[in-house]
């Protein structure tokens, strides 16, 4: 039972949202192997302002251990 949570910041259409989860879903399917009724993905939408202290920190900085992918930046 995959959720795949989405973190950005705003200004993605619905359209683009829906399509990101689309091929969200169609890559987890591929990769895990989990079917599709199986998968919910959510985005949220976050302001550039609150990145730092609402997602750097406490997703990416304070949790190495479940981070696949690091990002090439660092706001703090």
């Amino acid at each position: 039972m995959p959720h795949v949570i989405v973190k950005l910041y705003p200004g993605r259409t619905e359209e683009q949202k829906q399509q990101l989860a689309d091929e969200i879903t169609k890559a987890v399917m591929a990769a895990a192997g989990s079917a599709e009724r199986s998968i919910s993905v959510s985005i949220e939408d976050v302001p550039a302002e609150d990145w730092a202290e609402k997602v750097y920190r406490p997703d990416i900085m304070e949790r190495p251990d479940i981070l696949y992918k690091k990002p090439g930046y660092n706001p703090l």
